[in-house]
């Protein structure tokens, strides 16, 4: 026999085999990456994540059900506060033009923090991007079901959460590594449900900042994962390209390892309880190789060390021999130096114009971001003269990428007619949050019951687990200083949080002094 005939005789023998096997081939494909959950939702009806897709829309008016909008944590609230406050249009003849009245102020948002796998940054570094993804997926089923628990000790799940007709990605890792997986499974429910992601909305909004015979750098402040996946770099050239720009554009990334986290009250990041070093830290420090406290540019971080905000085991900083941040304006002060020395090293660096804040919680330190930037323009060194003011403008562009989102959600709600008459943003939104599923006995939390850092990241992708339930937002899951966060920089969201754990019947059984007020 010659070699064709052989070939054609293996394949013929492959064939028979896989035929042979049936489901059991389907079920082992399944098992790849996130293919196990996808069949988990799709085709086992006996699994906790299935929907029945197929009649997903039956009994249901599409332009009732809910805008779905998620995030690893709360930070993705920013997104939706942006989306809360958004008034281009004029609600009664849809014409282009602000009219008082928010554009989504009929409708209702059901927001999911998975709070308890974030940060989602990490995962890259981990090596679990599989994994991440599996996460995204089961976050995007979540908002498409109808299955929470009331509170974190509740072995029986409800299943009366409002379902969605649309779905906003709030998180830019999450966009970054899963938007494409969120697009092709979406396409396999067969659901016309649009999906908007966060980085092409702000790319698009960061490039109306710079003329398109100009020339400029831009700095893109986000997680470690976000920044690993250049995302938000790859975006930006392609469609500078696309537009026309001639000038010389150039990126800069910044990971901001632990400034999510320190966000979040992540005690691998931030412990305000404590005075001295402890070895559990995981962010900036002398000896971390990846993210190392340059002692020569003490005087150029301004660290504030007063209270336990940096923690160190000398006298004064110079003395430290040890060093651990422990403070949120801390953290942005050393990503903004970093980021300022690495335009500084670079080879004919262009002025930084334009600073993308590539992570949801970034938002919520507009104020400190601002304030050290003003520092480091004005910055003198030992000589008298500025070091950092001949690299960036004096006023330097913060985009928020969220108000580019909620333009896109409008158009694609425009686009299918899908606009709510009978919903209400304020009274009928809802909040949740996951929690880690002790119940499981094979999950590994700490103390505070959280998951370990080690289980959090040393999961695989393709067990399909209740790793997490999800639970209403209230006050035994939000700490008091996220609460007041929320109440200082989102009021209107704030608000809604409040509506939600004061009047909704799903926190029927929370105690009074466990609800949001």
């Amino acid at each position: 026999m010659n070699t064709s005939g052989k070939l054609l005789l293996i394949a013929f023998s492959l064939s028979v085999f896989a035929c042979k096997q049936g489901k059991k081939a389907e079920v082992n494909d399944a098992s790849a990456g996130i293919g196990a959950i996808e069949n988990a939702i799709l085709a086992q009806d006996t699994s906790f994540y299935y929907i029945d897709t197929k009649n997903y829309f039956a009994n249901e008016k599409v332009e009732d059900l809910a805008i779905g909008v998620f995030d690893s944590g709360t930070g993705g609230l920013t997104v939706l506060d942006a989306l809360v406050q958004y008034d281009k249009n004029n609600n009664t003849n849809a014409q282009v033009g602000e009219d008082g009245n928010p554009d989504f102020n009929k409708e209702n948002f059901i927001y999911l923090a998975d709070q308890a796998n974030m940060p989602y940054g990490n995962y890259f570094k981990a090596n679990k991007t599989d994994l991440l993804k599996e996460h995204i997926i089961k976050d995007t089923q979540f908002l498409l079901g109808q299955k929470y628990y009331a509170n974190s000790a509740d072995n029986n799940f409800q299943t009366n959460k409002q379902k969605i007709k649309a779905i906003v990605i709030a998180c830019n890792t999450a966009t970054a590594y899963g938007q494409e997986d969120v697009d092709a499974f979406m396409a396999k429910t067969g659901l016309n449900i649009p999906v908007i992601g966060v980085i092409n909305a702000g790319s698009r909004g960061t490039l109306q900042k710079i003329a398109k015979d100009e020339s400029g750098a831009i700095g893109v402040f986000a997680t470690v994962g976000t920044v690993a996946s250049n995302g938000y770099g790859k975006t930006l050239l392609k469609m500078a390209k696309e537009q026309g720009y001639t000038g010389d554009i150039q990126i800069f990334n910044q990971g901001g390892h632990g400034v999510a986290e320190a966000v979040d009250g992540e005690p691998d990041f931030i412990n305000r309880k404590l005075a001295q070093p402890r070895e559990d830290y995981r962010g900036p420090s002398l000896t971390n190789n990846d993210f190392k406290i340059d002692k020569t540019l003490m005087d150029v971080y301004n660290f504030n060390f007063d209270h336990g905000k940096m923690l160190c085991d000398g006298k004064s900083g110079d003395d430290c021999n040890v060093l651990q941040i422990n403070d949120t304006e801390n953290y942005v002060r050393y990503h903004l130096v970093s980021l300022m020395e690495q335009i500084r090293k670079s080879e004919k660096p262009q002025p930084l114009k334009a600073l993308v804040l590539g992570c949801t919680h970034y938002p919520y330190l507009v104020k400190e971001i601002n304030k050290v930037l003003t520092e480091l323009y004005n910055y003198k060194g030992k000589d008298g003269k500025y070091i950092y003011r001949n690299l960036m403008i004096a006023k330097v562009n913060i985009i928020n990428p969220a108000e580019y989102v909620a333009k896109e959600l409008y158009d694609a709600l425009k686009k299918n007619n899908h606009f709510n008459n009978n919903g209400d943003m304020r009274s009928k939104s809802e909040f949740y949050i996951s929690v880690p599923n002790l119940a499981n006995s094979n999950v590994k939390a700490d103390a505070e019951g959280r998951f370990t850092y080690d289980y959090k990241y040393g999961r695989n992708a393709g067990e399909i687990q209740q790793y997490v339930k999800v639970v209403p937002f209230n006050k035994t899951n939000i700490s008091v200083e996220t609460l007041d966060r929320f109440k200082s920089a989102i009021p209107t969201t704030f608000e809604m949080i409040k509506n939600f754990n004061g009047t909704n019947k799903k926190l029927e059984e929370t105690p009074n002094n466990d609800r949001i007020n």
